[in-house]
């Protein structure tokens, strides 16, 4: 069902976070305004320098293609199974439909090989085309073309020129990042600096299209309204014949499941097989607040809940690739870090751009990610369990992996009663937090197993000797009087990563200190029955102000709780967790509990990854015979 956006408030000229549309084709993302204007998109890679920026300053560069003096539309959905929107405007003389894509076609590298592709080709790649097509439905419509792009987040204002004799194309380039984009219409561009113009009328029947290109050669620019119609066809067959791969249950919240694994696979970066955290940078956690952070890249502690996510899916393919990208960078890196980027490079210099305003004024704007710098010593935990999980449902443990893996083990073993930052990433005081303490346990647990599997039966009695000794101080020093487990070791605090002790297999559910720990964050560290991360007010994150509910922490709770048998609870929270989807059923990272107002980066993966964990536990409890528990501790 098309729905209809909510009207801004507060006079703000940003349109709330949850009302954008995303786009992917796998090496690109943007986000769409419901006012038709592309308004985040950064080329050649989600981690490069944006080219419309809007979403974060509003003179930062955006690309609008829709009907003239109407900004607020009819309905907007995607199509069916595809991450393709279809946006339907009413104006006072007629009904116009705008279609966006970034295109995937068949691929094309059939000459010579790519420079960016790691993993296996496979028949579909990224075109690098945003292509965006007009019909007038009924009456007549004034149409409006206006695409201002302002080169390195804002900071390089270039101008366009004509690329041939007539009115139908223009190129503009930026010898800073090397990026020179071309705009092909059959409308007539006109051009003012850096604003390619176009406007036309359209009566019942009429259509036009404009494309852009930011390929560096062989631009697969359409040359009609017809090439582009097929080009969209091309893409609608992608994006289904890639959901069909999946394993969905009859359920009414199948759309829930298929709208997350669609984003999530919009979320990927093909080459090397990395999934984004998010699309975007510095879109607050607190409006107007400083809690803003770029999660443009690859996080490996997302691995085990994407692994989680995709194969109970059976999306088998997008795991693999994930993988090989965790063993890519623990294979070439001594000290694995936290997170990557895309392409695998460890290297994310945090920096401040001063000159942007920031979404509703948040600020600072940072680019960047100094956490990448961080001791998070769940990371390899985290990594353990995913080569766990891969290992298990293939049956196969690659022997060029298994040296790098003993090195984390081993370094888990090393350091595991040392204070980190948490898996929270905070600013403040490193902590012994006990989350950490219980995936250095993880990392030994499952590489004891491992070493099973292999038949090294003297290196599992060592690591599993470790792994008795790190869960048995976690039961001793991570628990209050109350017998629930606290944020770190002296602390009072509760911290809903805790969550994860029944799901990792730490302690059975059926144990009283996982119930009491559970329960306990239900109730107390809730809302309006919407999980915090923590209390700011108890933790020392190093960062002012307050924020709103993580949506992963709450799709936790709904997780825990069927583990420990409160499947009516479970379900309730669940429910109303899929009511506070965005118009097009995506997530940002928070949610106000008050305003239900989404905060934070987006579209989110770790929320739609556990949001897939969360419905199939519900499923599968409701179900028991027609479902395995989706555990990794099983």
């Amino acid at each position: 069902m098309a729905h209809s956006p909510v009207r801004r408030s507060g006079g703000s000229p940003f349109p709330p976070i949850a009302e954008y549309g995303f786009l992917s084709d796998c090496e690109t993302t943007c986000l769409v305004a419901p006012s038709g204007n592309v308004e985040w998109m950064c080329v050649p890679r989600p981690d490069a320098p944006s080219v419309f920026g809007s979403v974060l300053d509003r003179s930062a560069g955006g690309f609008r293609f829709g009907p003239d003096r109407t900004q607020i539309p009819a309905g907007r959905r995607y199509l069916p199974g595809t991450n393709i929107l279809e946006t339907t405007w009413q104006t006072p003389n007629g009904w116009l439909i705008v279609t966006d894509c970034l295109v995937v076609g068949r691929w094309h590298r059939t000459h010579k090989r790519s420079n960016t592709h790691r993993r296996t080709p496979s028949d579909w790649d990224a075109d690098h085309v945003l292509l965006r097509l007009a019909r007038c439905e009924h009456g007549s419509v004034d149409l409006s073309l206006v695409c201002e792009p302002n080169f390195d987040y804002g900071r390089q204002a270039e101008s366009w020129e004509y690329e041939e004799d007539d009115y139908s194309s223009g190129v503009i380039s930026n010898s800073g990042s090397n990026i020179t984009l071309r705009l092909r219409t059959d409308l007539r561009l006109g051009f003012d600096g850096r604003r390619a113009l176009a406007r036309t009328s359209l009566r019942e029947g009429d259509t036009a299209f404009v494309a852009l290109t930011w390929r560096p050669e062989e631009p697969l620019l359409p040359d009609t309204y017809q090439q582009a119609c097929g080009a969209v066809d091309r893409t609608t067959e992608f994006w289904r014949q890639w959901l069909s791969r999946g394993m969905f249950p009859d359920h009414p919240w199948r759309r829930h499941l298929q709208r997350s694994a669609l984003a999530l696979k919009g979320l990927t970066y093909a080459p090397t097989g990395a999934l984004l955290a998010a699309a975007t940078t510095s879109l607050p956690e607190t409006p107007r607040g400083e809690r803003n952070w770029d999660y443009r890249y690859s996080w490996l502690r997302d691995s085990t809940f994407a692994l989680w996510g995709l194969y109970t899916l059976g999306l088998d393919y997008e795991a693999n690739d994930f993988f090989s990208f965790i063993a890519d960078v623990a294979e070439h890196e001594e000290d694995i870090q936290v997170m990557y980027r895309v392409g695998g490079e460890p290297r994310i210099d945090e920096e401040i751009l001063g000159h942007l305003s920031g979404y509703e004024g948040a600020s600072p704007v940072r680019v960047g990610n100094a956490a990448a710098l961080q001791r998070q010593h769940d990371v390899w935990g985290v990594v353990l369990d995913s080569v766990y999980l891969h290992t298990k449902s293939r049956d196969y443990l690659s022997e060029r992996l298994w040296p790098v893996l003993v090195r984390l083990v081993e370094a888990a073993a090393a350091h595991w009663q040392e204070p980190d930052r948490g898996m929270w990433e905070v600013r403040g005081a490193p902590q012994h937090f006990t989350v950490s303490k219980m995936m250095c346990w993880v990392a030994l647990d499952r590489g004891r197993r491992l070493a099973q599997m292999r038949g090294d039966a003297k290196t599992a009695v060592r690591w599993k000797a470790i792994a008795e000794e790190i869960h048995a101080e976690v039961c001793d020093s991570g628990v209050d009087h109350r017998g629930v487990f606290t944020q770190y070791y002296g602390s009072k605090a509760l911290d809903a990563s805790l969550l994860l002790i029944p799901l990792l297999g730490f302690l059975p559910a059926s144990d009283e200190r996982v119930k009491a720990t559970v329960l306990a964050i239900a109730d107390e560290l809730t809302e309006d029955g919407l999980v915090l991360r923590y209390r700011t007010g108890e933790t020392d994150d190093g960062v002012a102000g307050e924020e709103g509910a993580f949506l992963i922490c709450s799709f936790w709770l709904v997780s825990a709780l069927v583990e420990i048998g409160e499947l009516a609870r479970a379900r309730q929270l669940c429910e109303r967790l899929l009511s506070l989807a965005s118009p097009l059923d995506l997530y940002a990272e928070e949610i106000d509990p008050n305003s239900g107002r989404h905060l934070g980066n987006f579209p989110q993966a770790f929320t739609h990854l556990a949001l897939i964990n969360a419905v199939m536990y519900v499923i599968r409890a409701e179900d028991a015979e027609a479902y395995a528990r989706p555990s990794p501790s099983t």
